[in-house]
């Protein structure tokens, strides 16, 4: 995977917006102001690119025994977050893709159902 195919992919859900909250190479998809995919541009660029997303605490912990790719957090909350490690790991790019769009479903699902519901998710 490349940071085309991994921005266009977060960017086309709905409601998603690209940030730069922490500084100018780290770029972070939020779902109405809500935080689930965030990644250092550096990395890309150095050929070892990583991505934190939002993960269900108990699969989180399956998924970190299962890939070697899949590590806690790095600079997150360990228990919610995971930072897959792309393109040298055993995560491959359809589970990436699948691991994207349960952090963005679990933002969504944070969300109340009045806003859920104002948003079109229900």
């Amino acid at each position: 995977m490349n940071i085309e195919v991994f921005r266009n992919y977060g960017i086309t859900k709905p409601y998603v917006t690209e940030h730069f909250p922490f500084d100018k190479t780290t770029l972070v998809f939020k779902v109405a102001d809500k935080m689930f995919a965030l990644s250092s541009l550096k990395q890309w660029e150095n050929g070892t690119p990583t991505v934190n997303l939002k993960c269900n605490p108990e699969k989180a912990i399956a998924l970190r025994k299962q890939f070697e790719g899949v590590q806690p957090g790095y600079h997150m909350n360990k228990k919610h977050w995971n930072t897959i490690t792309i393109n040298t790991s055993d995560v491959d790019e359809k589970l990436l893709l699948q691991f994207i769009d349960e952090s963005y479903q679990l933002v969504v699902q944070s969300f109340s159902k009045k806003k859920q519901k104002e948003m079109g998710f229900l």
